[in-house]
């Protein structure tokens, strides 16, 4: 980093842009197997928060790298510096005022604890999507741990490269025994105990 660079402190706090959505700014970061579940229980989270009157964005492995990280590969260290990103695009999007929902793979220990570090005590939220490998290799929607299999992919997490599973996740969710539904109101019912959105009036 240049010693040039100087920090710019804005005039509107990050409380001050959340205070007129009602809610708290927070990350929920999913991480998981490829097949796990993650895009898909944060996606209909998203909506629920969405239909609840919430400002949320949602964060995909696969989007960004169409985008932002459509540079990067898949060996460890672009493994590494693919997070690194989104952990700093999620902490801008925090600082919005914003409820983050970012679903990756993010298999290192490492890598999860460095965005924690970036977010305030209690804002970073680690949903660990804790369906087993068989489930996940036998639902394969995207055919890739059959290509991992046959050897066309190389370094796919949970075959040829490790996934480091949370030790003390805030949420763990198991798609193989929790329909959609049950995910989401586990997940609504977390974000109102820790008084991050409110109780809902319904």
């Amino acid at each position: 980093m240049s010693n040039n660079i100087v920090w710019h402190n804005h005039k509107v706090t990050r409380e001050e842009r959340a205070a007129p959505k009602k809610q708290h700014p927070c990350l929920l970061w999913f991480t998981g197997l490829s097949g796990s579940g993650k895009s898909t229980i944060a996606n209909a989270l998203d909506v629920a928060l969405y239909q609840r009157g919430y400002h949320t964005f949602l964060l995909d492995g696969d989007n960004v790298r169409h985008g932002l990280n459509r540079d990067l590969g898949f060996s460890d260290e672009d493994r590494v510096e693919n997070i690194r990103r989104i952990g700093e695009v999620s902490k801008l999007f925090a600082d919005a005022g914003l409820i983050v929902l970012s679903a990756f793979i993010s298999p290192f220990t490492s890598d999860r604890r460095m965005v924690r570090s970036l977010l305030p005590d209690g804002e970073f939220i680690e949903v660990f999507m804790d369906t087993p490998i068989k489930t996940c290799e036998d639902r394969d929607p995207k055919g890739l741990y059959k290509k991992a299999r046959a050897g066309q992919i190389k370094d796919f997490t949970g075959i040829d490269s490790p996934y480091e599973a949370p030790e003390h996740p805030e949420v763990i969710l198991d798609t193989s025994s929790q329909t959609i539904e049950e995910c989401v109101e586990q997940l609504l019912e977390y974000l109102i105990e820790r008084k991050l959105i409110l109780e809902r009036q319904d």
